[in-house]
């Protein structure tokens, strides 16, 4: 079997989307994205097609290894982005061309369902989620404005109050994790965390800058609420450090920048020796859902799923949500498989990354 092609889709709202065609027949499906980045990942992608192009796609491992190591300049977010979905995409062939999921190839399942995360909710809102069947969610600081390097006594009781607000409205039955967004300065993280400890976050989500690990190692040590990162980190050697220091027993790896599927694994079994688990990151679409459901299926530490989408207007056959899962797929590959109907309104796109600034002072501020 040969890659013959590789076709980049940009797809609303913010995707790329890849379909790596073989002559065989068979297409294999992947999400080679970095937000806000989409043409540029497309143009690294086309830049693999040389070395990509009439080679076997089953050789995963290997042409991994060729398209990161003989970059020299390796690393960073738009070559493992682009990478991760190219990777994908070779794992949905090979697990096609065996007509088992790719889960089978990385060791057979460790449980029958995977556990999802609902991103953002209100006091007002939660208890309608809860009745949809999520019982965990993730939400970000609420403290009425965007955050200051040094943060005064209000800032603080808004963003406590606020997550109060959502704990009494939640009860303690529901999981409930905070997410700092790297936007919160060292100088505050310390301060708001000690501030939401009563309410027992499931974790707290990047405190500080994901590159500032040994200050966010002090923080670790400092609480006893689980600190979470990894969105922003790639690779197993990116997460080495993390684990090392101690800075992060909740990973948060993301299948279309760290790596992709296999490299994922090898950062899942890392944390597994150092007892950290798995939350992998995905703001993404479906078939990073897809990519992030395999791995999940596949390792022992995982904790739970970020998600967008189910692949409603999409997938052909969308993931089915119910009591706080999806079903393990059995389709062979990655188990999904686009509906091109429906995605014929849904091409093309210029999404940016927002822009933030301080109110007072027109600084630029994190998102």
């Amino acid at each position: 079997m040969k890659i013959t092609k590789l076709e980049t889709i940009l797809v609303k709202p913010r995707w790329l989307f890849l379909k790596m065609h073989t002559d065989e027949g068979l297409v294999g499906l992947g999400e080679p994205i970095l937000e806000g980045r989409a043409k540029t990942c497309a143009q690294a992608v086309a830049e693999m097609e040389e070395y990509l192009i009439g080679k076997d796609p089953r050789r995963v491992a290997h042409h991994w290894q060729a398209v990161y190591r003989h970059a020299f300049y390796r690393g960073g977010p738009i070559l493992t982005s682009a990478l991760s979905g190219v990777e994908q995409a070779m794992w949905d062939i090979a697990g096609k061309a065996l007509g088992v999921p790719v889960y089978q190839l990385l060791g057979g399942p460790t449980r029958d369902r995977i556990r999802l995360y609902k991103g953002g909710a209100s006091p007002d809102t939660i208890q309608d989620w809860i009745a949809k069947g999520f019982t965990a969610f993730k939400v970000g600081v609420q403290g009425g404005r965007n955050a200051r390097i040094v943060e005064n006594m209000r800032f603080i009781d808004n963003a406590a109050n606020a997550f109060a607000a959502l704990r009494e409205a939640a009860g303690p039955d529901i999981d409930l994790a905070i997410d700092f967004h790297g936007a919160i300065s060292p100088q505050t993280a310390k301060l708001l965390i000690k501030a939401l400890e009563p309410y027992q976050p499931m974790f707290v989500e990047e405190p500080v800058q994901c590159q500032n690990v040994d200050v966010m190692a002090e923080i670790a040590r400092g609480t006893h609420l689980p600190i979470a990162t990894g969105e922003r980190i790639f690779t197993k050697w990116g997460f080495r450090e993390i684990l090392e220091k101690g800075a992060a027993s909740i990973l948060q790896p993301d299948l279309c920048h760290a790596g992709g599927i296999l490299e994922t694994r090898l950062i899942a079994g890392m944390g597994e020796a150092y007892y950290a688990g798995v939350a992998p990151h995905n703001p993404l679409g479906p078939i990073s859902l897809a990519a992030c459901i395999q791995l999940d299926a596949s390792i022992p530490n995982f904790v739970m799923q970020e998600h967008t989408t189910l692949g409603e207007g999409y997938l052909k056959k969308p993931f089915v949500f119910k009591d706080g899962y999806v079903e393990l797929p059995t389709a062979p590959g990655l188990g999904v498989e686009l509906d091109e109907e429906a995605l014929a309104d849904k091409i093309d796109h210029d999404w940016k990354n927002p822009r933030a600034y301080l109110e007072e002072d027109g600084s630029v501020v994190d998102w």
